[in-house]
Order: C-alpha cells, then structure tokens, then sequence
C-alpha cells in the first residue's frame, strides 16, 4: 500500500498546479527532503524507489522536464544494489531538460544549463552546462519516410 500511494504522490507531483507549494508538499510526502522558497516546474521526475534520497535546500528553482535520480539499477533492491544521494544546495537554478544522476552534489549558487546531464559534483557558483552543440557527421541520405534507419546510418559522412 505504501508503494502504491509513493506512487500515486509522483504522478500527482508530476502534473498539479503550484510549483511553490503543491508540487513541493507532495514530493515532502514521498519523502524529499525539499526546503523552503523552492520551485520545483510541471513534468518534474524525481526517482521513484529512493526519493529519501534526495535533498533539496532552500530558494532552488528546478526547470521543467528535469528528472533527479538517485539509482541506476534495475529491478528490485537489495544488496548489491546502493542508491546514492543527490543533494542540491542553496540558490541553485536547474534549467528545464536537464537530467542529474546518482552521486552528485550541485554547489550553491549554481546555473545549471538547459539540456544538461549532471553527472559529476558541480562546484558553487559556477555556470554549468554542455559543450556547444556542433555538427558532428555530413548526412548523405535523409531520415525521413521511406528511408530507413540503416540507410541514413549508412549514409553518414565523416566531417
């Protein structure tokens, strides 16, 4: 029963009103550890198996689309399987799109920018966020209807 109203807590968190206080009051009773003046978006994900894990302290705004996990594994726990913390700290901005992984601390005062992949500790007051987007290949043959996967694979040119 427990797993199931845990569950139940995501999914309304994911889609209701009120960034500020609703959504926040829901991921408290799942069991996030969120502080004050934060502003967690719509479409938020926050890891479903270990949201204990999970800290998030005071005027931090979290962007739409973002997902927090706190475990890479898959099927059930045991053992061998360890979640690990997230821990986002004061001041911290999270642009929308951006995906943090197990095992990271976000230092406060930080940016971090739309589409990024936290995947290491990021520390305070920095700007954080991907390399540029730059062509990588010269595309021959199209992805688009009547063309398949492997023909535009193929038709891929090195730049």
């Amino acid at each position: 029963m427990i797993r199931f109203l845990n569950k139940f807590l995501s999914k309304m968190a994911f889609i209701a009103p009120g960034g500020s206080t609703l959504r926040p009051w829901l991921l408290r009773r799942r069991g996030v550890k969120i502080s004050k003046n934060v502003w967690i978006s719509q479409y938020v994900f926050i890891d479903e198996l270990h949201p204990e894990n999970i800290i998030i302290k005071e005027n931090v705004s979290i962007g739409l689309r973002t997902t927090i996990f706190a475990h890479l594994y898959w099927g059930k726990k045991g053992p061998d399987k360890k979640p690990g913390k997230v821990i986002i700290e004061k001041n911290v901005f999270i642009g929308p799109h951006c995906v943090v992984l197990p095992n990271v601390t976000i230092g406060e005062g930080s940016v971090i920018m739309a589409g990024t992949v936290v995947s290491r500790n990021v520390p305070r007051n920095v700007l954080y966020g991907p390399t540029p987007a730059s062509p990588i290949a010269r595309v021959t043959r199209p992805l688009i209807e009547g063309e398949t996967y492997e023909n535009f694979l193929l038709g891929l040119r090195k730049l």
